[in-house]
């Protein structure tokens, strides 16, 4: 949690009453980086200027709104945003929501209500899952920290683009991942005409994984689709 404290908090609303409030809620929470803004084109600078991690914006804004002032930030951001305002109708709501905002408070609210969305969608941003080095099969075990497939005592290498697929299928387990997910993880912007390349690596790597690699159990192929890493 403490390096979600840390994130540059952006606080935008034409009211400096409430701008002083969200501001001293989040602070007592140990949020010391935090910036308000009472207009869109503060809010603007201080966004381009800022590594901003959340944006908290009001719909009415005197010199526009919190939707249009939305769609500005994502020409630079992807940080998550909360909208906040006073009106309840359902349009408003439907609207940040199909604009893709991560959330919705009506005013009035409680503070620790606030405070708990805030962390919240900072937690589901932002905090990592630990670090995996690698995973068990039934006979051998693939390492992601020495590149390798580990059998009984013998020890197979990977390539650098075998270990980029089998983290891939394995941030996946035993769902389908697409051939072009696998290609755009193994190859970058570029992937384009890497399919064939990608059957040869997956042969290899089931070469590796597999009792039986012409029959696999783990590495499944989904016909036109793509790969799935059953475990």
């Amino acid at each position: 949690m403490k390096e979600l404290l840390n994130k540059n908090i952006l606080l935008v609303d034409d009211e400096k009453e409430i701008l002083k409030l969200l501001e001293e809620s989040l602070f007592k929470e140990g949020f010391y980086h935090i910036f308000t803004a009472e207009n869109c084109s503060r809010a603007l600078k201080l966004a381009s200027q800022r590594n901003i991690a959340l944006f908290v914006l009001d719909v009415s804004l005197p010199d526009g709104n919190g939707f249009s002032l939305y769609e500005d930030i994502r020409e630079f951001s992807d940080a998550p945003v909360i909208f906040l305002t006073a009106r309840g109708e359902a349009e408003d709501r439907l609207r940040g929501l199909e604009l893709g905002a991560d959330d919705y408070i009506v005013k009035p609210f409680l503070t620790r209500e606030f405070v708990l969305r805030v962390k919240g969608l900072l937690k589901r941003t932002y905090q990592t899952e630990p670090v995996q080095s690698g995973f068990d099969l039934p006979d051998r075990r693939v390492s992601f920290e020495t590149a390798s497939v580990i059998c009984g005592d013998d020890e197979i290498r990977l390539t650098a683009k075998e270990l980029i697929l089998i983290k891939r299928l394995y941030e996946n387990k035993n769902k389908i991942v697409t051939n072009d997910d696998l290609c755009l993880a193994a190859w970058g912007d570029d992937y384009y005409g890497y399919a064939s390349t990608l059957m040869v690596h997956i042969r290899h790597i089931r070469e590796k994984l597999e009792l039986n690699p012409s029959k696999p159990s783990h590495i499944i192929t989904v016909k036109g689709i793509g790969y799935k890493l059953v475990i």
